[in-house]
């Protein structure tokens, strides 16, 4: 295997984890920043409040995005497997 393969392999691989964590990365960040923001507005300062809602967002992000970042892993798994061959040497 040459070394243009094992970088297109690691970049690829990279992509793949990049974009199945970016849309939970997106959700924790807006979770957070509306957390905050009623925290500013209501001067309650108390460690439960702002992990909490972060968390369920988190769980609900999670578990509406699952079926989509399955298909992604599968589809990323089954290229990776099927051009196996071309890696062999």
């Amino acid at each position: 295997m040459n070394p243009d393969t094992v970088v297109q392999l690691v970049r690829d691989s990279l992509m793949t984890a990049f974009w199945l964590a970016a849309p939970l990365l997106a959700i924790g960040f807006v979770a957070g920043i509306a957390i905050s923001l009623v925290q500013i507005a209501t001067s309650m300062q108390d460690t439960a409040f702002s992990t909490v809602p972060r968390l369920i967002a988190f769980l609900a992000g999670l578990l509406i995005l699952m079926p989509w970042m399955l298909q992604k892993t599968v589809a990323y798994t089954g290229g990776l497997l099927a051009d196996l061959g071309r890696y062999a040497h």
